[in-house]
């Protein structure tokens, strides 16, 4: 994180704790509210060959993205499982990566592998520019779009109609934040929360722990608009195209929600309680708590997508219940 951006944020009475920003006195309520994102970072690709390194790395098809139009998408390792997922967009001329801050290291290097004797340069921005969340009730925004509006860039998410990434430099962010709680309306809100909202609308980003794990269509890549069957090949492409025509996505992504005072890790495994020998049926990908316990991104078997006796392995006494995913 900027380190002038962190000195503003505790100017605004804010704790920060490694990829974690709380505020004293901060609710989880109103119908307008502005989150700091430090679990998120940016990579730049820029050059004339940006483009083309892209669309042969990416699920999505990068032609399709401009300073209008957004894509969530993954890049896989040649098995076809995602090794980050990401919401691609563009600004002029350089295409912007919002990742999670621990993947963007490995996507650098991933990426700067095929650059070879191409014009394209891979920046990594997180310390150039800050990504700020908003979260509007009264204002409904088209998902997978983007505008540039006094060199701002504002991301609309793929799984929200309430929710946007704002993307900006340092002194712009802060001119941005005092705005927005001074004269908008808006109130400060923790980056744990966000997380929370992004698990129960079902936004499936991938951490160190569960990348590589997973093809796109386990994620409801396909379901979110960020994978394109129509462009050519980039790598993993074969076995992503091969689960979808032949229909044979054997696990999904569900939400579901246990009472525990520990959230699970990434990658923790899920049981069935009834199954023969306590079968391993899942993953955790992601888990958040609440005031209510925690909500969990699980990847499960496409067969036990009605079982009513899950466990997390190692704590038999605490049932994981699927819900509904909550679109904001």
């Amino acid at each position: 994180m900027n380190i002038n951006w962190k000195t503003f944020l505790l100017g605004q009475l804010a704790t920060v704790e490694d990829e974690k920003i709380t505020f004293v006195g901060a609710t989880n309520t109103g119908s307008k509210r502005i989150y700091p994102l430090p679990h998120l970072a940016v990579l730049s690709v820029t050059g004339k060959d940006a483009a083309k390194l892209l669309q042969g790395q990416v699920t999505c098809n990068v032609n399709d993205i401009s300073e209008a139009n957004s894509s969530l998408a993954a890049m896989c390792n040649p098995k076809g499982r995602a090794i980050a997922t990401f919401l691609l967009a563009k600004k002029a001329d350089t295409f912007l990566l919002v990742l999670p801050t621990e993947l963007l290291e490995t996507v650098k290097k991933r990426l700067q592998m095929y650059v070879l004797r191409s014009d394209v340069k891979i920046t990594d921005s997180s310390d150039d520019l800050c990504l700020l969340g908003l979260f509007e009730q009264e204002q409904p925004v088209q998902p997978n779009t983007s505008e540039i509006q006094q060199n701002l860039i504002s991301v609309n998410l793929p799984v929200s109609t309430r929710r946007r990434l704002s993307i900006m430099n340092v002194d712009q962010a802060m001119q941005f934040w005092t705005e927005q709680i001074d004269h908008q309306g808006f109130r400060k809100a923790g980056s744990d929360e966000w997380r929370y909202l992004d698990i129960v609308s079902g936004m499936p980003w991938l951490t160190t722990a569960t990348s590589e794990e997973f093809i796109p269509q386990m994620l409801n890549l396909d379901k979110l608009g960020g994978i394109s069957f129509n462009k050519g090949c980039y790598t993993g492409q074969e076995i992503v195209a091969r689960t979808h025509y032949l229909g044979k996505t054997k696990r999904e992504m569900l939400l579901a929600e246990c009472q525990s005072s520990l959230v699970p890790e990434p990658n923790s495994t899920v049981i069935d309680k009834d199954g023969i020998g306590q079968e391993t049926i899942g993953k955790v990908l992601l888990a958040q708590q609440d005031d209510q316990g925690c909500k969990l991104l699980v990847i499960l078997q496409t067969t036990e997508s009605a079982c009513d006796n899950l466990r997390l392995q190692g704590d038999m006494q605490t049932q994981i219940k699927l819900i509904p995913f909550a679109h904001d």
